[in-house]
């Protein structure tokens, strides 16, 4: 399942990271992203990891403020467009063609991880790997920051049925895998950390609910 996950959610940000047209809505930090940058700089956070960082939005404004940042993503386009893009603003990122199936870093590297609607594409079990490799290359009391899906979205149980409340619309441009949780699976994932905050949000369109997270890696 993992890799077939990958594959196919690859290859459709490959096609949308492409075009002028399939980025214009990446371009842009999220606001939540953007209101935790007062309390990264009260704790002194200095090295951060962007998971799935697709064209850079986050990525670039955190090395904007001062800090370190290691950058991947599994698509190339993505990935060439965040390289130029750092190169136009003037700033230094780190950048791999990775996954989170199996960060490329060392134990302990990071004080804060940000990875904004990625380690859902996959199942329960995907879900609960990237976690634990989120938490092992994060610092003890460093921050995460992320998104999961809800089963209040709208799209939860539309498609076909690949695992339990993991879904696939087959024939479409986001046919990969989607994992959806209600509030005790996604507390009993993030049983390593200290939810700090936890709501959800409607994204761009009516009924895209998302799981919106800051937790802190225990030690």
């Amino acid at each position: 399942m993992t890799a077939t996950a990958y594959a196919t959610a690859i290859d459709a940000w490959d096609k949308k990271w492409a075009t002028e047209e399939g980025r214009a809505d990446w371009l842009d930090p999220e606001p939540d992203v953007v209101a935790l940058l007062p309390e990264l700089k009260a704790r002194g956070v200095r090295r951060a990891l962007d998971l799935g960082c697709g064209v850079g939005r986050h990525a670039l404004l955190l090395a904007e403020q001062g800090l370190i940042v290691e950058a991947i993503d599994g698509s190339a386009a993505g990935l060439k467009v965040t390289r130029e893009m750092a190169q136009a603003r003037g700033v230094s990122l780190g950048l791999r063609q990775a996954t989170a199936d199996a960060l490329p870093f060392d134990d302990a590297s990071f004080d804060f991880v940000l990875s904004w609607n990625v380690i859902h594409h996959g199942t329960l079990g995907d879900v609960g790997r990237r976690l634990a490799e989120i938490w092992r290359v994060m610092k003890p009391g460093a921050l995460y920051q992320g998104t999961m899906l809800p089963t209040r979205n709208i799209n939860y149980g539309r498609g076909r049925t690949v695992a339990p409340d993991t879904f696939v619309v087959d024939g479409s441009e986001r046919g990969h895998p989607h994992f959806y949780c209600d509030a005790a699976t996604l507390v009993a994932l993030f049983a390593g950390f200290e939810l700090l905050s936890l709501k959800q949000q409607q994204h761009r369109k009516p009924g895209s609910w998302h799981w919106h997270i800051i937790a802190e890696r225990r030690p």
